[in-house]
């Protein structure tokens, strides 16, 4: 595969670039990391009344744009590289993703305009206490009487789980083992039998919640049985849209290094004229172009429809999970003493890339799961 990006894309990356350099510079990120929602709802509207991202992947018959997994990827790598904190990965990314693979057509239209407009925020509900990302590891109980369906179970890590209008929620038949019965539902945030408890986790710009249905109201997405299959691909997609944004944050960090290497002077001369650093910096240039290589193809391939794009999913979201944290551990070296202290901006990168190493299954999880994929 040839890839490069098309002026279009280009010109596109410029004013996303634009919008997030003016609307979330790091004053802005710590000053979100402090509050209980953790974004703006005004950028929020500006992003999806302004810049139509919210709705940048959703096909255009249920209001979004219709772009795929590359323009999806070059908004995420520069949300990624100005860290905005934002419910984008979990309403317009895995919500929406699961919503188009599993409903029905009247379901689509009813939520996916609204998640693309920006005014329904989603939340996708999968995974449990017990971490595992696969459908074995859905726990949570759908129990359906006469036409109306009820789910009771707890899931963690809901990403933006607490300010989320709703829930996009895996769940079995109940005494069901494996994929193959376990099904999505539509639940109101609202809806009684729903409590929601923030967690407190070390990367405070991307909130998570543990989220308890207690025989809460729900609505079938689609057919019954349907979210065994569809779960794997969701978390594919979402992988995918995570490791650009991760090498798009990683890229920031490699600027910050460069430059300070460039400015700080010790024994009279710039210590990027010492060779180690030098190789420092080389490293971490490497680390980057081979990560986003991973994850551009990977983007591309899920765009063109490649048969091998699970297997790609999980390289490159291996490959920038630990490029990230490489880069994010050198540049706080490079930078010495003001680089370990809270005072400097690189701790929100380093945070941020240690929560993004284990969202989706950490490096060591991907590169078994890509190997059992290729084998399959």
């Amino acid at each position: 595969m040839e890839f490069a990006f098309t002026d279009e894309q280009d010109q596109f990356r410029d004013v996303v670039r634009k919008f997030l350099t003016a609307k979330s510079p790091t004053t802005q990120v710590r000053k979100l990391m402090e509050t209980a929602d953790g974004f703006d709802p005004d950028v929020w509207r500006q992003l999806s009344s302004e810049l139509a991202l919210t709705g940048l992947a959703i096909p255009e018959p249920y209001g979004g744009s219709g772009f795929g997994p590359v323009e999806l990827g070059i908004a995420m790598e520069e949300q990624g590289r100005a860290l905005l904190c934002a419910p984008f990965l979990s309403s317009c990314v895995l919500a929406a993703d699961a919503i188009a693979r599993v409903a029905s057509d009247d379901q689509k239209a009813d939520l996916l305009p609204r998640i693309a407009s920006g005014e329904l925020r989603a939340a996708f509900a999968a995974t449990e206490a017990n971490g595992r990302w696969d459908a074995t590891g859905v726990q949570a109980v759908a129990k359906r009487t006469g036409a109306d369906w009820h789910v009771d179970g707890s899931k963690s890590f809901v990403i933006d789980g607490a300010t989320a209008h709703g829930f996009v929620v895996a769940a079995r038949a109940p005494g069901s083992a494996g994929s193959a019965d376990v099904s999505f539902f539509w639940v109101d945030a609202s809806a009684p039998g729903v409590t929601r408890t923030p967690l407190a986790t070390m990367d405070a710009t991307r909130k998570q919640a543990k989220v308890t249905f207690a025989s809460a109201p729900a609505q079938l997405l689609g057919r019954a049985g349907a979210g065994g299959d569809a779960l794997p691909r969701v978390h594919d997609h979402a992988a995918i849209a995570l490791a650009n944004e991760m090498v798009g944050g990683a890229q920031t960090l490699l600027d910050s290094a460069v430059a300070y290497a460039n400015l700080r002077v010790q024994f009279g001369r710039p210590i990027g004229s010492f060779q180690a650093i030098k190789h420092k910096c080389a490293d971490m240039l490497l680390d980057l172009e081979l990560a986003k290589s991973a994850a551009y193809y990977a983007a591309q391939a899920e765009a063109d429809g490649d048969a091998q794009t699970p297997s790609l999913a999980s390289l490159a979201k291996a490959a920038a999970s630990d490029a990230y944290m490489r880069i994010a551990a050198n540049t706080i070296q490079i930078h010495g003493g003001i680089g370990f202290t809270w005072d400097h901006d690189t701790h929100l990168w380093f945070k941020r890339a240690k929560s993004s190493e284990v969202l989706f299954g950490d490096p060591n999880h991907h590169r078994e799961l890509m190997l059992q994929r290729m084998e399959a």
